[in-house]
Order: structure tokens, then C-alpha cells, then sequence
């Protein structure tokens, strides 16, 4: 499977693939530095941007996104004192924001609980539950078989993308207490 790692700057993205590639050589091999442009006609699109360019940039390729699964990882919060405290989308959260922006987009939203640092440390697995949560069968199933891809992540089906805005407000909680206590929690469900 090729991966690629889009930016409005092909520079910026080339710049990025060759900092990864330097960094955990052959591993990265399947990486390809793209435009924006180009990471949008990909089969499955993950908007890994800023909480603030997500919606902006689903608006932008919305012809693109169209019909396909787009994965949105997206979090709105503010520092708060010692901690955060989330912030909602106009009204909403990012992610039924982007369904709106791109609204033929097949949309899930997950991943926010898995930290930012997780995804570029190959040496540490990433452990955790990945709640999902789409009005699309076909960007549920896509989403899940991403994470279930990643060893030590389990999707777990979160309902319907209305729920996006539990999800991105719960980062804030976790950030939070990780930001306290000097952890490293993810979310862990655990079964009856």
C-alpha cells in the first residue's frame, strides 16, 4: 500500500518524508511526498491537519473527497490554566463539520486519542482502543481496517459521527490529566 503525505508546499512535504525516511530508513519507503492535491485523490483520504485548516481543507478538495472514506483525527481545544479544555466547531465538533464542508465525503472520525508522538515512534507500539464513529458503513469499516493495521490498536464502532463531538472533547480531558500526572493514558476500554 502506498501512503502519501500531502502539502499545499510540495517542499514542506518532501522535506518531511526525507526527515521520517532519515530517521527510520526503510520503513518509510512506502511514503511519498504529494500536494494536497494529489494526497486527496488517494483511496482514503485522513485529514491530519490542524484542528483550525481541517474544515478549510475538506472545503478545498470537496470535489475529490467525494464518495470515498476521509478520516478525520481532529481536535479543537484551548489550554486552560494547567490543562485543556475543548473547544466546539461552530457549534459542532470538526469532524460533522468536514461531512458539511465536503458533504459527499464518506466521513468517520477517530484516532484522537492516540498522541501525536505515538505515530512517529516505530520503536513503541501503540496501545490502545480506537473508537470510530461514521454515518458511512463503508468509512467505519475503512477506518477500522486502518487501525486494526496498526499492532496493539483496537477500533471499536462508536456510532454515529453526531458522536464526533464526545470524542474530541474527551482529548481534552485526557490531555489534561496526562499534562497533571505526567502520564501517558490513552483510552483503554475494558470488556464485561
Amino acid at each position: 500500500m502506498k501512503v502519501y503525505a500531502g502539502s499545499r508546499d510540495i517542499a514542506k512535504a518532501e522535506s518531511t518524508v526525507k526527515q521520517l525516511h532519515d530517521r527510520w530508513g526503510d520503513r518509510m519507503n512506502r511514503i511519498e511526498p504529494v500536494t494536497n492535491k494529489e494526497a486527496a485523490a488517494a483511496e482514503v483520504v485522513i485529514l491530519a491537519t490542524t484542528a483550525d485548516a481541517t474544515v478549510p481543507t475538506a472545503e478545498e478538495y470537496a470535489a475529490l473527497l467525494a464518495g470515498k472514506p476521509v478520516i478525520s483525527m481532529a481536535n479543537a481545544m484551548r489550554r486552560a490554566g494547567a490543562g485543556f479544555e475543548p473547544v466546539r466547531y461552530e457549534g459542532s465538533s470538526i469532524a460533522e463539520a468536514v461531512q458539511k464542508a465536503a458533504p459527499e465525503a464518506l466521513v468517520a472520525a477517530a484516532l484522537h486519542h492516540v498522541p501525536a508522538a505515538a505515530f512517529i515512534n516505530l520503536d513503541q507500539a501503540m496501545v490502545g482502543d480506537v473508537l470510530v464513529v461514521s454515518d458511512s458503513l463503508e468509512a467505519l469499516r475503512a477506518t477500522q481496517a486502518l487501525v486494526s493495521a496498526m499492532p496493539d490498536l483496537r477500533p471499536l464502532d462508536g456510532g454515529s459521527l453526531v458522536n464526533a463531538i464526545g470524542l474530541e472533547a474527551f482529548c481534552a480531558l485526557l490531555l489534561t490529566v496526562n499534562l497533571r500526572y505526567g502520564g501517558k493514558a490513552t483510552l483503554r476500554l475494558l470488556p464485561t
